[in-house]
């Protein structure tokens, strides 16, 4: 899921907020005793930046669900993803104000699932047509313990944003691994100090972790019914170190580029003040709006072999019935029009989200070339964070970006940041059960 920046400054209260959530007791059952086939169903949706296409999207679905669905009323509201933890939460323990589907990060499958929200639509998903050609990470995102507890909307990929002017003037050819990424980007920035070689952050977890991966680290393993931190493995310490090394005075230095978040590398890149950066399709909207329009390409984020590519995180989100909705049926029925092929066909039109389904996303490409890189890079095959609603406390109380943070200023080795890491993960999975 795509998600704002947080500053270092909100890192004490958000690690002490989310131990807390992470300890928190299961949502009450709140499981509905009737269905009805009739009558008003609300539906909560993430209010994007422009949101007016998306909202057009909608309200077609929406319109044609009603005409198939006589004496039915759906009313849609947009919610700010900013503070969409506490409304959902809340709304899982109070079912007579809460909405009968709702859309949500997909990171945040387990957490809910744990809490008791959501629905399992196991037997409706796997009868549905449209979703036997949904990507297996796609399913595997709402998916916990072999159950399916939501829709997949929208899938989001990250590549290697380049500067083709940049790359012409200095005689460089495009990175076609790691090591190249790196020495490449150190070239530039010798050549011309103005700029980044690549937009790199200490506070990007999902531009960081391709290279964990793609030197076959993990974030953790499960054994059993649980998980156990691998970010200290000797592999992942590898990727650490790889993604690590970017940061310096010869390409992005620590003073400026640590407590960089996703959003700033790509405005970096935008504004022209980076030659290079990893970004998602959904930055695609915003450099074209910068400076760098008309002299930039993208291409799939290498792997550590020459002409490989590197394990991109596959975030997105999903929409889910909640347990407690008098209207399963018929939510469960919106659910599908508004994640359906034909739904989804048009999100891409009007807001560039990349459809969840093989055969819809090549559509997209052949209507539109800039997905190309993306939809390559998800073909290559992707990762997911592990399913466990510990994950959402572990990613918002800013474990892993506090350990690159304390290699690239020089506090820690990366043995020492990553086992402090794994055993802060450890702990988070322990207390999740």
């Amino acid at each position: 899921m795509k998600l704002p920046a947080r500053t270092p400054s909100r890192l004490a209260a958000a690690a002490v907020a989310l131990l807390l959530t992470a300890c928190a007791p299961q949502t009450s059952d709140t499981s509905a005793d009737r269905d009805d086939t009739s009558g008003t169903l609300r539906v909560w949706l993430f209010r994007e930046v422009g949101n007016a296409p998306k909202e057009r999207v909608v309200d077609a679905a929406v319109t044609a669900f009603e005409r198939r669905h006589p004496g039915t009323d759906v009313q849609v509201e947009y919610i700010p993803v900013e503070s969409r933890a506490q409304r959902i939460k809340a709304a899982f323990n109070d079912p007579a104000s809460a909405p009968d589907l709702i859309e949500y990060g997909n990171t945040d499958t387990a957490g809910y699932v744990k809490d008791g929200g959501l629905a399992d639509v196991t037997a409706e998903f796997t009868a549905w047509a449209d979703a036997r050609d949904t990507d297996p990470t796609a399913r595997a995102s709402v998916t916990v313990d072999g159950k399916v507890y939501g829709a997949p909307l929208f899938v989001g990929v990250r590549a290697l944003y380049y500067r083709t002017d940049v790359f012409r003037e200095l005689g460089l050819a495009v990175p076609r691994s790691q090591d190249e990424l790196i020495s490449t980007a150190k070239r530039i920035r010798k050549a011309k100090p103005e700029l980044y070689g690549i937009a790199v952050g200490g506070a990007y977890t999902y531009g960081a972790l391709p290279f964990v991966w793609a030197h076959g680290g993990e974030l953790a393993v499960r054994k059993g019914g649980s998980y156990t931190a691998a970010i200290d493995s000797a592999a992942a310490r590898k990727g650490i170190a790889a993604y690590t090394s970017l940061f310096g005075d010869d390409n992005c230095p620590p003073a400026k580029c640590a407590s960089m978040g996703g959003n700033a590398t790509v405005a970096a890149f935008a504004s022209g003040k980076a030659a290079m950066a990893i970004g998602g399709d959904f930055g695609h909207a915003a450099v074209e709006a910068g400076t760098v329009k008309g002299a930039y390409a993208v291409v799939p984020l290498p792997g550590v072999q020459p002409g490989s590519v590197a394990p991109a995180f596959a975030g997105g989100n999903n929409l889910g019935v909640l347990r407690s909705s008098s209207h399963r049926t018929l939510a469960v029925d919106l659910m599908k029009s508004l994640a359906g092929k034909e739904t989804q066909d048009r999100l891409f039109d009007a807001m560039g989200f990349l459809p969840t389904y093989t055969d819809v996303r090549a559509r997209a490409a052949r209507k539109q070339p800039f997905a190309k890189p993306f939809i390559d890079t998800l073909a290559a095959g992707t990762k997911f964070v592990p399913a466990s609603p510990a994950w959402g406390g572990i990613d918002a109380s800013l474990v892993l970006p506090t350990m690159f943070q304390e290699i690239v200023s020089g506090r820690k080795d990366v043995a020492a940041a990553s086992g402090d890491a794994a055993r802060k993960m450890n702990a988070a999975f322990a207390s999740a059960g």
